[in-house]
């Protein structure tokens, strides 16, 4: 039986159409030119002493003929995310149920703020939230789930992980942890609570 659900954030319980798909609509930067920047850009702002992500963006706003202040871009990236409430519904059940809740994020610090202020059932429901601007550590590296364990006094087999990356999934699954790709809710709430006999 597991004691601890750690779930990936963003695309679990914080939904929003692609950054880039919403890019080309507003200001009329094609997906293939914005992709290649947000990959550049989000393994170094998600990490410790990054410093203000907007710098990081400024020269490519400034290649493409826009005049976007920090303000403004930070405002139209995160009016875009919503929460899930099926699956703050699921998070509150298992919660009830003395499950210990966790999430564990790839994330930068200006978004975690917005976060913060914004979606108060992440501290409401989750034991504690890991982002890997603070750890150190993106779902990449092994270390990202060790420090999570080790912190919380927790074995691999007692853990079960939902992420939207199969990468992800793979890295935990190397490390004991039985996890899942996250579909839904609904295929969520099925793998925790199987059938009985």
């Amino acid at each position: 039986m597991f004691k601890a659900v750690i779930f990936d954030l963003n695309g679990v319980f914080i939904k929003s159409r692609k950054l880039s798909e919403r890019f080309e609509e507003k200001f009329g930067v094609k997906q293939e030119e914005f992709l290649p920047a947000l990959n550049a850009i989000m393994p170094k702002v998600r990490m410790p002493d990054a410093g203000d992500a907007f710098s990081y963006w400024k020269p490519y706003f400034d290649k493409w003929g826009l005049d976007l202040s920090k303000e403004a871009f930070f405002d139209f990236w995160f009016s875009g995310e919503k929460e899930a409430p099926e699956m703050i519904s699921l998070a509150r059940e298992l919660k009830d149920r003395g499950v210990k809740l966790f999430i564990l994020s790839n994330n930068v610090i200006e978004r975690t703020k917005f976060y913060n202020n914004n979606f108060p059932f992440l501290k409401e429901l989750f034991e504690k939230v890991y982002y890997s601007w603070q750890t150190g550590f993106t779902k990449s590296n092994a270390g990202a789930y060790q420090k999570l364990l080790e912190e919380n006094n927790l074995k691999p087999e007692e853990c079960v992980f939902f992420d939207d990356s199969p990468g992800n999934v793979a890295v935990a699954n190397g490390l004991g942890i039985k996890s899942y790709l996250f579909e839904s809710a609904e295929k969520t709430r099925e793998i925790l609570n199987p059938p009985k006999n």
